[in-house]
């Protein structure tokens, strides 16, 4: 199984690109997260993604990379900074091109850090209204990490920090789980397609 993080800040050297490293890193070495054979990260401001105007052949050249990442992975974690109560323009952007071909009934842990002690809203955001028609299922656990310069560091900072790092690695375990379980779904679905000559692509 392939585990695809992905952080959407707009900024090189983001907090967000820091705990998908932390993710990324710790994810092999956790007893409760084995199974995935591959762990890979993208940051989406290190490429040349265009604002999308719904057209299939103008998602940028680097778009096939991307899209062959998201197709290979059994589940996605997506990372978002909390920028004036809202999710980032980039992981909008990112879930628009998507397609359900490459995401449909996939599990997804959703992620928002901030600097502050706020971070709900880009979570309730994404789970409204940016998962409808790539078809992604974002499974019941979420993370806010919150003031997040101080946490997920190189050294464990105090009970606050060692906690979180719990239940990140809970986090983790369970979208392994809800991978195994999604799994054979997808792949009923591709040889037992609903009988209609064109599905319903867009969900309600």
């Amino acid at each position: 199984m392939n585990l695809l993080i992905i952080s959407s800040s707009q900024r090189a050297h983001s907090q967000s690109a820091k705990v998908a490293r932390y993710i990324a890193e710790t994810s092999f070495l956790s007893p409760h997260s084995v199974g995935y054979d591959a762990i890979h990260h993208l940051e989406l401001c290190q490429f040349n993604l265009p604002f999308w105007d719904g057209e299939e052949d103008n998602k940028g050249e680097h778009w096939p990379e991307i899209e062959q990442r998201v197709d290979a992975a059994d589940a996605l974690v997506l990372i978002t900074p909390e920028w004036g109560g809202m999710a980032s323009p980039l992981l909008k952007n990112f879930l628009l091109m998507c397609s359900r071909q490459e995401t449909a009934h996939k599990p997804v842990l959703l992620i928002s850090v901030c600097s502050g002690i706020s971070g709900a809203y880009p979570i309730v955001e994404v789970k409204m209204n940016a998962l409808k028609n790539n078809k992604l299922v974002p499974i019941p656990d979420h993370l806010i990490i919150r003031n997040v310069e101080n946490v997920l560091n190189a050294t464990p900072q105090g009970t606050r920090d060692i906690d979180l790092r719990e239940r990140v690695q809970y986090s983790l375990f369970m979208l392994h789980q809800y991978a195994q379980a999604l799994a054979p779904i997808r792949q009923r679905h591709i040889h037992q397609p609903y009988p209609k000559q064109q599905e319903y692509c867009y969900g309600m």
